[in-house]
Order: C-alpha cells, then structure tokens, then sequence
C-alpha cells in the first residue's frame, strides 16, 4: 500500500484499502457481519481525524484524535478476525494490519504531543 504523507489521504486509502480487501472475501455469514463492522471502523478511523483538524479547540482535538485512535483498534480487532478465519487471504489482511496498526502509533504520537 502506497503511503502518503498526508494522513487524511492515508486514512482514506486505509479504508478503500478494507472495503477492497472484503470484496475478495467469501460470502459466507460471518465474513459479511465483520466486514460490515471493518468498514464501518476503517472508514471512522479517516472521517474522525478529518473532524479532529476542524476542531474547536485543544480538548475537541484531542477528544477526536481519540476516536480516530479508538476507531483504528477495533479495525485491528476485525481485521484480524477475518485474518484467522480466512487463511487464503493472509498477505492482504497482514498488509492491513501493519498499516493500522503504523495509523494507531501516529495518532498516539499527535495526542502524546497535543497533551503536553
């Protein structure tokens, strides 16, 4: 996956990149609950930072920022639900997982230094 520098891109990417990811998946019961659970995760991840720099002050970033964070950990939790029950697809779903788990550490960067 290409790596921007802009993180509002690279959420955007992320999230194209889940929704992408799921359509290969099998169409069995459990693997279309949880990939409406990651597409709703990966897409708040990017719609939650975008919010957090249309922010209102220091505690409505931070508060956002959060979310975003909040958001990215359970995207990890599905991804690799789907990752365990989906042998086949395990170089897409382990590329996912880096690159949440890279999104996650950012965003607890930017709060780490927002809070200080």
């Amino acid at each position: 996956m290409n790596k921007p520098f802009d993180l509002e891109e690279r959420t955007f990417l992320f999230a194209k990149e889940c929704r992408n990811y799921i359509k290969t998946l099998p169409k069995t019961t459990s693997n279309i609950e949880d990939g409406k659970q990651l597409v709703r995760s990966s897409g708040s991840v990017g719609a939650n930072y975008i919010e957090a720099n249309e922010k209102l002050g220091d505690k409505d970033l931070i508060f956002r920022l959060k979310i975003a964070r909040k958001e990215a950990k359970e995207s990890k939790f599905w991804i690799r639900l789907l990752h365990e029950l989906n042998p086949e697809q395990k170089i897409k779903s382990e590329s996912l997982l880096f690159e949440i788990e890279e999104l996650r550490k950012i965003l607890s960067a930017i709060i780490s230094k927002t809070s200080k």
